[in-house]
């Protein structure tokens, strides 16, 4: 019998607001933000507590991508939270950070049977 895991990896998907309702009905959400450019000494809890003014922050993770700039993923509890964060721009975090409205399908592993 052969048992197939999804992988561990999230998808982080990019587009305009208007789609989302289209994607809900496939899958569940987790709404966030991509936030590019940022300073390689900001670390994960500065960036928490940043964007804990907007609601609450049930995920935050970042990497360096190049060894001057840093991507950081937060996901936030509601849609509306996302969207108040972002809208809230622009932000400067450390310094001037470019941030982007992102979905994320929710992935359960289920055994297959």
């Amino acid at each position: 019998m052969e048992v197939k895991t999804a992988s561990k990896r999230r998808v982080y998907i990019s587009l305009p607001k208007k789609y989302f309702a289209a994607l809900a009905e496939k899958y569940e959400l987790d709404h966030g933000l991509v936030i590019k450019g940022l300073n390689p000494y900001v670390n994960e809890g500065y960036i928490r507590a940043y964007f804990r003014d907007w609601g609450t922050v049930t995920a935050c993770k970042s990497t360096n991508s190049t060894e001057s700039k840093t991507v950081a993923y937060v996901r936030f509890s509601t849609e509306d939270e996302a969207d108040m964060a972002e809208w809230s721009g622009p932000h400067y975090i450390g310094g001037d950070v470019e941030v982007r409205r992102v979905v994320s399908p929710k992935v359960s592993v289920t055994p297959e049977g």
